[in-house]
């Protein structure tokens, strides 16, 4: 776990002399909404324990929430590829690549700490591909 760049005061949880309070939201990278199909894999090492496919929340350049209609461990190690709503040079449709730990759930919904990310081609989707052209992001 992190250690906050504030201390608090031994009484009553009061900042210490010096320190500022903090309001709203503490992350430091900006989240943004979009709602996109993902598929995810637990991983274990090279094996896969479990697979499933859902729809991402919001997506910052450290983290992703996603929605899935299960829910997965806390702590266990995690893939996703994440249908990208832009072609690359409009002709090569793109899914972003992304290795991380899970961090936080909450029913449904679960928290990722990306730990490493990339784009890469992909084969041509029918379904993404009408859903691009008429301006629209997927849901599933």
């Amino acid at each position: 776990m992190e250690e906050s760049k504030y201390s608090f005061g031994p009484d009553r949880g009061e900042p210490a002399v010096g320190c500022r309070m903090i309001a709203g939201d503490r992350r430091l990278d900006r989240r943004y909404d979009l709602r996109l199909t993902v598929r995810w894999k637990l991983v274990r090492g090279k094996r896969i324990l479990e697979t499933g496919k859902g729809t991402t929340l919001d997506l910052s350049s450290s983290g992703v929430l996603f929605e899935t209609d299960r829910q997965l461990p806390s702590g266990g190690n995690i893939e996703l590829s994440i249908c990208w709503p832009v072609l690359l040079h409009n002709v090569a449709p793109l899914q972003l690549v992304i290795s991380g730990r899970v961090v936080r759930v909450a029913g449904s919904r679960t928290a990722i700490r990306m730990t490493q990310h990339e784009f890469r081609t992909s084969r041509p989707n029918p379904e993404r591909d009408s859903a691009m052209g008429s301006g629209q992001l997927l849901s599933p």
